[in-house]
C-alpha cells in the first residue's frame, strides 16, 4: 500500500478547451485514459463528435470562446452532464505569425481574445464551482519565455499566460484551486503544419533544439494529466516546459 497521491483521475471531471484536434485532443484522450470525464469544447462540432468516440465518459459542448455568453454555456453544460468542475484546461489558441511591419492590430486583438481573455473569463465563470484540489492549467508556450521573431503578438498573449498562471496561482492557492500551466516548445500540431512543411523551418526547429526531434501531441498531455491528479497537490503558480532543451541553451 503505497502512501503517495496518486495520478489517477478517477472520478473526477476535466473541462478541456480546443479539445478537437492537437495539443487539446491529446490532453483529453490522456485524462480519459487516466479515468476522468472529460468535456470536449470547441468551435467544430462535427469534429468535436468525431473526437469524442476516442474517449470514455465524454460530453461535447460545441461553442466559439470569444463569444459572450461562451464562459456560461460551458460551466452549465458542465454541471448538467457532469454534476462538477475538477481541472479546465485551457489549450484553445491560435498563432498567426506575421512580421510587425504587415501585421494588422486586428490580428493582435483575435490573438489576446482567444489565448488570454477567453481563458480568463472561462475560468472566471467556473471559479464559484471549483472545490478545494481542483486544477486550472493554462497550455502556454515558450513563445511566452523566449522571443521569436515575426510573431511579437502571439508572444505578447502566451507572456500574459506566464504571468496569469502566477498571479490566479497567488489569489486561489489559500482556496486550494492549484493553477500552472505547461510551457510547450516546437510540436507538430495542426496550427503550425503549413509551416512544418517548409523543410528549412523544420530544419530551424532541429537545429534549436538539443533533443534532435520536433516534439508531438503525445510529449504534452501526459504533464497535463499529472499536475490534474492529486500527485501535483503541492505544485502551484508553475510554468513547466516541454521543449526538448530549447530554452535551456
Amino acid at each position: 500500500m503505497t502512501g503517495f497521491p496518486t495520478y489517477s483521475l478517477d472520478g473526477k471531471v476535466a473541462i478541456v478547451t480546443g479539445a478537437s484536434s492537437g495539443i487539446g485532443a491529446a490532453i483529453a484522450r490522456a485524462m480519459s485514459e487516466a479515468g476522468a470525464k472529460v468535456v470536449l469544447v470547441g468551435r467544430d462540432e462535427e469534429r468535436l463528435h468525431r473526437f469524442a468516440e476516442t474517449c470514455a465518459e465524454r460530453h461535447v459542448i460545441a461553442v466559439d470562446l470569444v463569444a459572450g455568453d461562451a464562459p456560461e454555456k460551458i460551466v452549465s453544460g458542465t454541471l448538467s452532464a457532469f454534476g462538477a468542475i475538477d481541472s479546465i484546461v485551457h489549450s484553445a489558441g491560435i498563432f498567426w505569425p506575421k512580421p510587425l511591419a504587415e501585421a494588422p492590430l486586428e490580428d493582435f486583438d483575435m490573438q489576446w481574445r482567444v489565448n488570454v481573455r477567453a481563458p480568463y473569463a472561462l475560468t472566471q465563470a467556473a471559479l464559484p464551482h471549483l472545490r478545494r484540489d481542483s486544477s486550472i492549467i493554462f497550455v502556454s508556450s515558450i513563445a511566452g519565455l523566449v522571443a521569436f521573431p515575426n510573431s511579437a503578438a502571439y508572444c505578447a498573449t502566451k507572456g500574459a499566460v506566464e504571468q496569469l498562471t502566477k498571479a490566479l496561482a497567488v489569489e486561489l492557492s489559500p482556496q486550494g484551486i492549484r493553477v500552472n500551466a505547461i510551457a510547450p516548445g516546437n510540436i507538430r500540431t495542426p496550427m503550425n503544419e503549413e509551416l512544418l512543411k517548409s523543410k528549412e523551418y523544420e530544419q530551424m526547429y532541429l537545429d534549436g533544439t538539443p533533443y534532435g526531434r520536433v516534439g508531438v501531441v503525445e510529449d504534452i498531455a501526459p504533464l497535463a494529466v499529472f499536475l490534474a491528479s492529486d500527485a501535483a497537490r503541492y505544485i502551484h503558480g508553475e510554468s513547466i516546459l516541454v521543449d526538448g532543451g530549447w530554452a535551456a541553451q
